[in-house]
């Protein structure tokens, strides 16, 4: 594998049909898993490894992110990335950005409506990896359900040549979704987290029996919420598509929630589709590399 810090550098090791994975780094099994999914459609696997500020509406979530650098180079060659494209902030950035990306209506709500700003960030970031890297196809996980919607909508609006791939979701064992943020939950909040896994998890049976009323879906998961110590941001239906909010389930969507765990805020969700399919996941067979000290 071969680690490179500027856009020319990893440019000159595309062969063949090129995927990218991009990441802010302290990687788990949701990265990794899809470094597998680009490695089965692509000749050339690139995993991009920059925590953006642009994306961050608070400087103190900025610094408190965490970061491993060292140990995520050797879980993405055990994976089998080719090149990890690791750029210093100057690279990235030489100067502030005069050009911002705004997917403005699909960026509007949810996190959107919680952190503004973030996704101009995001899909200037993403129009800037795809311009200097130039992928063929670039994976991007289903946990970030409003994020794939906003990347995908930007490549089919900007004309980018590339495809855009979704992964699922990874669980840890007792459903938890799998995020770097994890880390910062001390035992009562790791307990009282499982609330939103259970209450999208009994969503997606409701759906699967039948259900197709938006509110009854939400009220599940903020019910399980609301009995715990969580604090509910929001839980919203929305169309996968165009993040629209659905009153009904009459097209393909996903079930949103984001929450607090003391100063930790999680995000969650399950796709779901009119015919009763569910979308929940894949659960870990053991402990997450989080917490076994490689990283």
């Amino acid at each position: 594998m071969r680690v490179v810090e500027t856009f020319a550098a990893a440019r000159s090791w595309r062969r063949g049909r090129t995927s990218l994975v991009p990441t802010m780094g302290y990687l788990h099994e949701g990265h990794l898993s899809l470094v597998r999914i680009a490695r089965e459609r692509a000749d050339t696997v690139m995993v991009s490894l920059f925590v953006n500020p642009l994306q961050f509406d608070d400087p103190a979530d900025l610094d408190r992110y965490p970061r491993e650098a060292a140990g995520d180079a050797a879980l993405l060659e055990d994976a089998g990335c080719d090149v990890l494209f690791a750029p210093t902030l100057e690279e990235m950035y030489p100067a502030p950005p005069a050009t911002r990306v705004s997917v403005a209506d699909l960026a509007a709500t949810m996190e959107g409506a919680h952190r503004p700003d973030h996704f101009d960030g995001v899909a200037t970031v993403v129009a800037k990896l795809f311009a200097g890297l130039q992928p063929d196809t670039a994976v991007f996980g289903r946990k970030d359900a409003q994020q794939l919607a906003v990347v995908t909508r930007m490549v089919e609006d900007l004309s980018f040549p590339i495809t855009i791939v979704p992964g699922p979701t990874r669980r840890e064992q007792d459903g938890l979704a799998l995020s770097s943020r994890n880390v910062f939950l001390n035992a009562e909040e790791r307990t009282a987290a499982l609330a939103i896994s259970r209450g999208l998890m009994a969503a997606a049976g409701a759906c699967e029996a039948g259900e197709r009323s938006a509110p009854v879906l939400e009220g599940l998961v903020s019910g399980e919420i609301a009995g715990s110590t969580l604090r509910l941001d929001y839980v919203e239906l929305a169309a996968a598509a165009d993040t629209s909010r659905m009153t009904v389930l009459d097209r393909p969507g996903f079930l949103a929630v984001a929450a607090y765990a003391g100063r930790t805020r999680l995000i969650d969700n399950v796709w779901l589709w009119p015919d009763g399919t569910a979308d929940t996941g894949a659960l870990l067979e053991g402990p997450s590399v989080l917490y076994q000290g490689g990283i």
